[in-house]
């Protein structure tokens, strides 16, 4: 028992220490309980002075249950005491379908449990310095999930974003728990001995290949749209695609023929056009029939001693036959494959037909995807592009989640440690697009959840990204409307001033790490719900491997030490006296 209350206030009381009663030499973070007759308010010690100590109010305690806040505040005349084992059961967690999170460092170990689906159907923060123990502690959680069981978590489904490959040695042995158990890699090390990212081209919508090519302006959307509904009819390889391209063609030739430029320009232009895109009946090298013989068709612009063009009337009657205004195209094409290369040549088409590339005001915005899209499709980031067949969302998730044996996989690690920010960026806004819209066209709502599980998240979930050209961030759209479908963000970040803000304000569980930098605990404040200065506070006197923890999964906050990982992820420093020192032979 402790003291007498000598004071109550809105928020706290100061309560007397007795000294012959109280034996517990460390009280600061202990709770503490105000009983009275009908009714027992739960505190937690802030501070302590020489004769009395400051408690914080946090709610109410009943029978079974805690109720955060108050309406009364206990009488002066209440007993006052630290809680014991049965109430401490209240806030330590559930006993069946749970999770092991941690211990209580403040009551002897005591394991501190969470409710699976309080954890895992919301969105969730993981903040802390480097070296603060977070990505031990993730790695402990998800290998909690992955015991030795007669009722195991075989339909989870779990995607790591692993910015350097630090998860693998904590799960690649993961089928040794149990045989029903898969762990895969997909890297983008093209050096390393695993399966290769591969994304089908065709999977790729106008928002991925937007953010691929870094576009910046209203009007490449409509040069990309247009590209993607060219690339689709193209890869019919019908009639009518090859008529298409004639057409378009034909009419870029007419349009630049009619201008009033030089004829060496417009001879430029034209060999430019047909150099990039052509067909056999369009092409430089084509045949074209004239009155008694034939001749190449770049030798039909060959100019006279006036300066025009000697043939412009065989020109004229020759692609005149390949425009037809009057036909209505049909640009619908289902269940087609194609290649970055196809997307290129069909964005040449665009480029041309609409005359951008003759548009001063959009020259360079059209120069811009061009020649991005050219990089990506002939240099190495190319090769994580696939145009082996057409595949649907369905079986793509599926293919990527089985291993080479066929099994389910439950944890797949995206290592993409061999790839710049940006481009890292746009793979992981692509899959999440991708399992947003499969999630979302569920016949039975958030039957398939998924979990992306993002490392070194500032790196993808960033401020305003996106906004201004798309109109909306699809991390923010995942964060408002993912949990609905089954689609769960874990962030885990060492920086979270860098951090969408709206993404984390939807996060329901929060897990702080020791932080110092005086920004981020400022944003934290800021951007977290319910984050009070009392647990900006502990915090900052974690030891490596604790943090605070709270939302939806603790009816208070409360501070955990999290077990260690086993095996642990490579995350921990280099070693330097053993990299650094050499023995020398003393007898040389």
């Amino acid at each position: 028992m402790l003291g007498k209350i000598l004071t109550i206030s809105k928020t706290s009381a100061i309560v007397a220490i007795n000294k012959e009663t109280t034996t517990i030499k460390d009280l600061i973070n202990l709770h503490v309980v105000f009983e009275d007759a009908d009714k027992k308010i739960l505190g937690e010690i802030d501070s302590i002075e020489k004769d009395t100590i400051k408690v914080s109010f946090l709610g109410e305690l009943t029978d079974n249950d805690f109720i955060g806040g108050l309406i009364k505040k206990p009488s002066l005349e209440a007993n006052v005491r630290i809680i014991n084992d049965e109430e401490l059961k209240i806030l330590t967690g559930p006993e069946t379908k749970c999770l092991r999170l941690g211990v209580s460092p403040l009551y002897n170990d005591v394991p501190l449990n969470v409710s699976l689906d309080e954890l895992f159907s919301n969105h969730t923060a993981i903040f802390g310095n480097t070296g603060s123990g977070k990505t031990y502690g993730i790695c402990r959680i998800i290998q909690n999930v992955f015991t030795q069981s007669n009722i195991i978590p075989y339909k989870a489904n779990m995607f790591i974003f692993d910015s350097y490959g630090e998860y693998i040695n904590a799960f690649k042995d993961l089928n040794q728990i149990n045989p029903y158990y898969s762990f895969k890699v997909i890297t983008t090390n093209m050096h390393k001995d695993y399966e290769k990212l591969n994304i089908p081209v065709c999977l790729l919508e106008l928002d991925d290949v937007l953010n691929l090519l870094d576009a910046t302006s209203f009007s490449q959307i409509a040069m990309v749209e247009t590209a993607l509904a060219y690339v689709k009819m193209f890869a019919r390889d019908d009639d009518e695609a090859h008529d298409y391209k004639n057409h378009i063609l034909a009419k870029a030739i007419t349009n630049i023929m009619y201008t009033n430029q030089t004829s060496s320009k417009i001879r430029d232009q034209i060999f430019e056009i047909l150099s990039e895109t052509n067909t056999p009946e369009l092409s430089l090298e084509t045949e074209v029939p004239g009155i008694g013989f034939t001749r190449m068709f770049r030798n039909c612009f060959d100019i006279d001693s006036e300066g025009r063009f000697a043939e412009r009337k065989i020109i004229s009657d020759y692609i005149k036959e390949y425009i037809d205004e009057n036909r209505k195209w049909n640009f619908n094409a289902q269940n087609v494959y194609y290649s970055l290369h196809d997307l290129e040549v069909a964005l040449n088409f665009t480029l041309y037909s609409e005359r951008y590339l003759l548009n001063d005001s959009m020259y360079d915005a059209a120069m811009s995807l061009k020649v991005k899209l050219h990089d990506l499709a002939t240099r190495g980031n190319g090769n994580f592009f696939s145009a082996d067949g057409y595949i649907t969302i369905d079986e793509y998730i599926k293919k990527i989640e089985t291993n080479a044996q066929g099994r389910k996989c439950q944890i797949v690690n995206f290592n993409l440690e061999d790839v710049d920010d940006r481009f890292a960026r746009s793979i992981v806004k692509f899959f999440g697009r991708m399992f947003m819209k499969y999630t979302r066209s569920l016949q039975n709502r958030a039957t398939f959840p998924i979990h992306m599980i993002l490392e070194e998240a500032h790196r993808y979930v960033m401020e305003g990204d996106d906004k201004a050209l798309l109109g909306y961030n699809i991390f923010e759209r995942i964060a408002k409307e993912g949990r609905k479908y089954g689609l769960l963000l874990d962030l885990i970040t060492q920086r979270p001033t860098d951090l969408n803000e709206n993404v984390i304000s939807q996060c329901a569980n929060f897990l702080i790490f020791k932080i110092n930098h005086p920004a981020d605990l400022e944003y934290i404040a800021k951007s977290v719900p319910n984050m009070s200065e009392d647990v900006v506070e502990k915090q900052k006197t974690l030891q490596s491997g604790t943090c605070v923890s709270f939302g939806r999964i603790f009816k208070i906050p409360m501070i955990v030490k999290m077990e260690k990982a086993s095996p642990p992820p490579t995350s921990s420093n280099c070693e330097i006296y053993n990299n650094w020192m050499v023995k020398l032979n003393q007898q040389q």
